[in-house]
């Protein structure tokens, strides 16, 4: 059984810790927050043991589990890393592409486990549509949010977007060959609202927005590739594929819906399907799976170099905006 410890109990904190306690193969040693009254409220509700201190806690545990502020997220992952504990921590991976490349040589040094909290990887709507995704060529993300003061010390793009970014890159496995954005700072100091367009070397293009300022909330992902349409709505957890298949139509199917691509060209049935969906819990999923690359010696689901993949692409975005005319 490993031992796990929680540094940040904030929001998400507290469903980490809720979360960890379902899991087996972890022992939940405790937790370190920095605001003792927020320390004292959570140690006597969920009845877990509060350190004194970041360093207390490593030292007394096999795992840490980063839930703090992003800009804390370098100088806990690194205390870890040097202490030689497996390292979870939340995305993004830390606040600046240079603090993950310096993490990055931390980790190996170490020769540790660490993974990065890009969730969505674990939404039960994603894992559903992977098996039908293969080559996509247009990629369209909508992540739409109401507004809400928390998150909104950094652009939408590190706040939002990011999660789209890693998804992304998880299935387009090539180069990038340009980058394309703009945004619109409307009720706080950074872009609360931006649009990015990523070319990729093997024609791929995805085209990304994200707002905090709106009046619904959407977290939609559409994948277009040859004779498939995926799409993916994560905050509704559904799948929905529609894909074409050659047949022929002296032998198809009374019912069969057959779309006719004009003379000389075989005719093709559309296929609707909704693949099923399991009912299971993200966070304590993506926790679990943590655990089971230490345990097994295997590498993680999303690796550090996924973290910084994504990171480094959202702060290639932020500087696309800086230059673009649309920008305010």
């Amino acid at each position: 059984m490993l031992k796990i410890g929680v540094l940040g109990a904030g929001h998400l904190g507290k469903i980490h810790l809720k979360c960890i306690r379902q899991i087996s193969k972890y022992q939940l040693v405790g937790f370190y927050d920095a605001d003792r009254e927020n320390t004292e409220k959570v140690a006597k509700e969920y009845s877990i043991h509060s350190f004194a201190g970041i360093d207390e806690l490593i030292d007394a545990v096999d795992v840490v589990d980063i839930v703090t502020p992003t800009i804390s997220h370098f100088d806990c992952a690194s205390r870890s890393l040097k202490q030689f504990k497996h390292v979870f921590i939340e995305k993004p991976i830390v606040a600046t592409p240079a603090e993950a490349r310096e993490l990055l040589e931390l980790a190996s040094e170490a020769g540790v486990k660490v993974q990065v909290g890009h969730v969505e990887r674990f939404n039960p709507a994603f894992i559903a549509a992977t098996p039908y995704i293969d080559n996509p060529m247009f990629v369209e993300t909508h992540r739409l949010a109401q507004f809400n003061p928390r998150g909104t010390d950094v652009p939408v793009i590190l706040d939002l977007m990011i999660h789209d970014l890693d998804i992304v890159l998880s299935i387009v496995k090539s180069g990038i060959r340009k980058v394309s954005a703009s945004g619109v700072a409307v009720v706080s100091d950074t872009p609360d609202i931006a649009n990015a367009r990523i070319e990729f070397d093997n024609g791929c293009v995805a085209n990304l927005t994200a707002s905090r300022i709106s009046m619904k909330n959407m977290r939609k992902t559409r994948f277009f590739q040859r004779d498939a349409y995926i799409a993916v709505d994560f905050l509704d957890k559904s799948t929905e594929i529609i894909r074409m298949k050659g047949i022929d139509p002296e032998t198809a199917d009374a019912m069969a819906m057959i779309l006719d691509l004009g003379a000389g060209k075989q005719p093709k049935q559309i296929i609707f399907e909704k693949p099923e969906i399991a009912n299971i819990n993200a966070i304590q999923t993506e926790l679990e799976s943590f655990a089971d690359a230490i345990i097994h010696n295997t590498l993680p689901p999303v690796t550090i170099n996924d973290g910084y993949a994504a990171l480094d692409l959202a702060y290639r975005i932020i500087e696309k905006m800086k230059t673009s005319s649309n920008t305010i």
